[in-house]
């Protein structure tokens, strides 16, 4: 014998029962009549526990949705303190960048009322050999604006170097501490004259020059005299200051004495210089 197939009450029939089930029991439980009957008391042990469940998760929700706003306003404020916070980075940039070009242009400008009586004409350092220091370099005046061979330059209250080349728009700088150059220089202390020699040897080992050939007769030279250009050289006006000593000791001829000087320019940080429109005899073998 076949055994008769179960048949199955189907799901969706259930689920309809249900679904109508719980609307009478709503609707019931907002009736006034049935409010306290049986189908109120059935409403309150089923229904009220389902609101109470469906607001917990709607507060959830509520809390979540608010704590999600306030995430986004504190990210958009976020972000737009950073910009404000660039802006002002920026601000601060320029702002310290005028007031260092401004103490470069009051240097240059007290430079210039130092030496009134000569004309000059200030140009800015566009280019240099490598290394550290600036012992010959580029200037971006030339002899369109004035500018010769064997004008001097000057910067930081004192001697640069001196022109040795000229374009229309350009000029070139031989610095005095080029192994080249060799100034002849005083010490304003006993008046003495002496030579400051050119060394990037020096520079790199001691920042500083070799002075030579110091006559210092009544041995009255030492650490701390300003030297200044000799109004006996042939390519550098008198009187500019070159550096102070740092050192002195008595040569083995015991007739002349020899030391270090600390420049007053910086070779290391040069950016812009006032050529002196006036030159001194220039010779080709620009040696003193």
């Amino acid at each position: 014998m076949k055994r008769k197939k179960n048949k199955k009450f189907p799901t969706k029939y259930i689920l309809l029962i249900m679904t109508v089930f719980c609307v009478i029991i709503i609707f019931s439980s907002v009736t006034k009549e049935v409010s306290s009957g049986p189908v109120g008391k059935v409403a309150g042990a089923v229904i009220l526990p389902m609101q109470k469940g469906l607001n917990r998760i709607g507060s959830a929700l509520n809390l979540r949705a608010d704590n999600l706003a306030s995430k986004k306003e504190l990210q958009e404020e976020n972000s737009q303190l950073k910009e404000q916070i660039a802006d002002l980075e920026e601000q601060l940039s320029r702002v310290s960048l005028e007031q260092y070009e401004l103490e470069s242009l009051r240097e240059l400008y007290k430079l210039d009322q130092s030496y009134d009586q000569y004309d000059k004409v200030a140009a800015n350092v566009v280019g240099k050999e490598t290394g550290n220091w600036f012992s010959t370099f580029l200037i971006d005046k030339g002899s369109k604006d004035g500018i010769e061979i064997g004008d001097n330059v000057i910067a930081d209250g004192g001697l640069v170097g001196i022109v040795t080349d000229t374009g229309n728009n350009y000029a070139k700088i031989r610095a005095i501490i080029d192994d080249t150059s060799n100034v002849s220089a005083t010490n304003l202390s006993t008046s003495d004259n002496c030579i400051v020699n050119g060394s990037l040897r020096t520079m790199n080992e001691r920042q500083q020059l070799e002075v030579s050939d110091m006559r210092d007769k009544d041995n009255k030279a030492k650490a701390g005299d300003q030297l200044v250009t000799s109004s006996i050289s042939d390519r550098y006006l008198p009187g500019i200051p070159i550096g102070y000593l740092t050192e002195v000791n008595e040569d083995s001829n015991k007739l002349t004495k020899s030391g270090y000087l600390a420049t007053v320019v910086d070779f290391e940080h040069l950016e812009k210089v006032l050529v002196i429109q006036h030159t001194k005899d220039y010779s080709d073998a620009l040696d003193n």
